[in-house]
C-alpha cells in the first residue's frame, strides 16, 4: 500500500521520501516505532517510492558521543585536505602534471571520520574559519557530500568518487581572472560567462593530467546542471544528470549560502535548509534534498539556537528519528548570561516539566558565544 500521510509532521520522522510504498511486514514495523498511525492512498498510480532499506539497519550508523576528541582529529584531516589541494590546484593551474591520488588520500581519513562521528565532522565545517573560498569550499563540499552519501548507502567507489570530484570541483576557477571572482560589484554578462567556462575548463585540466575516473570528472564537468535543466554548461536535467553530480551540485550551493564572506554574511543553517525545501523539485531533485534534510538534520551540529526559555544552546549530537529535537549544551540562561555549569539536554528526552524545544537559530558568535570553546 501507499502511505500519502502520517499523524505528525513529516520533519519529525527519519522518513525521507514524503509518501512511500509499503512492502512487507519489516517496514509496518519500523514505521509503528515512529508513528502512531498513518494514512495510505488505495488508489495510488504514481511511481514506486521504497523506503531506504539503510535505515533499518541502525548497526550500520554508528554515531560516537566522543565529539570533543574527534572534532580535533577531524581539524587536522580538514586542514591537510586544504593543503593538498592548495598544491595540487597550483600545479594544474600551471600546467605541470600532478598527482591527482594525492587528493584521494587526504580525503580518505574525511570520509572515514564521517563514519566514526558524523557530527564532529558537520560542526567542523559550520565553525571552520574563512581562508581562500575555493580550497575550502572544496574540501567542505566532500564533507558534506561525505555525509550525503554515508547517508544514501552509496559503494564504497562511488562515495570515494564524489569526495574526490567535489574537493575538485572548483580547480577551473583557478584559469578565471582574479578581478572577475573578487569583483565587489555585480558581474556583467561576459564575466558571468567566463566563470561558467569554470566546469568544462576544470574537467579537462583534470583529464588532461592523466588517468582519472570518469565519475571525476562528470562531477566537475556537471556540478552546475540543475534538476530543471536550467544549469550549465549543457542544461541537462533530471535523470540525464549523474546521480553523483547532482549531490555536488546540492552540497555546493548549501556551502555556499552557509559561508560568510567578505560582502554578505553567511545564512543560518536552518535558513539555507528552508531556501533548498522551496527549491526542491525544481533545481535539485524532490527526493536527493529530502535525503540531505535527513542526513545533516535542520538544525546541524555545531549551530547555535535560542530555547523558546530564552536560554542559548549549541546543537551537539543530532536525532536521527526527531529531526527537530537534537541533542544540545545549554550555555547561557534566559537572561543570555553564561552558565556556571554547563547543561546536556536531549530535546526528545525533555520532560514535559522543562519542555524545551529550538526556537530558533542563531547567527555565528551571537551574544559573544565562541562555539569553537566547546569543541576544542
Amino acid at each position: 500500500m501507499f502511505v500519502a500521510e502520517l499523524d505528525r509532521p513529516w520533519l519529525e520522522t527519519p522518513f525521507a521520501l514524503q509518501g512511500f510504498m509499503v512492502r512487507n511486514n519489516q517496514e509496518v514495523f519500523y514505521i509503528a516505532e515512529h508513528v502512531d498511525h498513518v494514512y495510505v492512498d488505495p488508489d495510488y498510480g504514481g511511481s514506486p517510492a521504497y523506503l531506504p532499506l539503510h535505515l533499518m539497519d541502525r548497526k550500520r550508523l554508528p554515531d560516537k558521543v566522543n565529539i570533543k576528541s574527534d572534532f580535533q582529529v577531524a581539524k587536522v584531516n580538514f586542514d591537510n585536505a586544504v593543503e593538498t589541494l592548495d598544491k595540487v590546484f597550483d600545479q594544474l593551474k600551471n600546467g605541470q602534471r600532478t598527482n591527482i591520488d594525492a587528493v584521494k588520500q587526504v580525503v580518505r581519513p574525511l570520509i572515514e571520520g564521517v563514519f566514526k562521528n558524523k557530527d564532529a565532522m558537520s560542526a567542523l565545517i559550520r565553525l571552520k574559519e574563512v581562508g581562500n573560498y575555493h580550497y575550502h569550499h572544496g574540501v567542505s563540499m566532500a564533507v558534506w557530500a561525505a555525509i550525503l552519501g554515508r547517508h544514501m548507502g552509496l559503494h564504497d567507489d562511488d562515495l570515494e568518487a564524489v569526495v574526490v570530484g567535489c574537493a575538485m570541483c572548483d580547480v577551473g576557477m583557478t584559469r578565471i581572472d582574479k578581478h572577475i571572482l573578487e569583483s565587489p560589484n555585480p558581474l556583467r554578462e561576459d564575466d558571468i560567462k567566463q566563470i561558467h567556462k569554470h566546469t568544462l575548463e576544470g574537467a579537462k585540466m583534470v583529464a588532461e593530467n592523466g588517468q582519472v575516473d570518469f565519475e571525476v570528472l562528470a562531477i566537475i564537468e556537471s556540478h552546475h546542471e540543475r534538476y530543471d535543466g536550467s544549469g550549465y554548461p549543457r542544461g541537462l536535467a533530471g535523470a540525464a544528470i549523474p546521480l553523483l553530480a547532482r549531490i555536488a551540485g546540492l552540497v555546493d550551493t548549501y556551502d555556499a549560502m552557509i559561508t560568510s564572506n567578505a560582502y554578505r554574511q553567511g545564512r543560518t543553517s536552518y535558513e539555507a535548509i528552508q531556501e533548498l525545501i522551496e527549491i526542491k523539485g525544481e533545481l535539485f531533485q524532490d527526493a536527493l534534498v529530502e535525503q540531505f534534510i535527513q542526513a545533516v538534520g535542520l538544525f546541524p551540529t555545531g549551530s547555535l539556537v535560542e530555547l523558546n526559555t530564552g536560554e542559548v544552546a549549541i546543537v551537539v549530537k543530532q536525532n536521527a528519528h526527531r529531526r527537530l529535537k537534537p541533542e544540545i549544551v545549554v550555555v547561557t540562561d534566559s537572561q543570555k548570561l553564561p552558565r556556571k555549569t554547563l547543561e546536556l539536554v536531549d530535546l526528545a528526552r525533555e520532560d514535559r516539566a522543562r519542555n524545551r524545544w529550538i526556537k530558533v537559530e542563531l547567527p555565528a558568535g551571537c551574544h559573544g558565544i565562541n562555539r569553537e570553546d566547546y569543541f576544542l
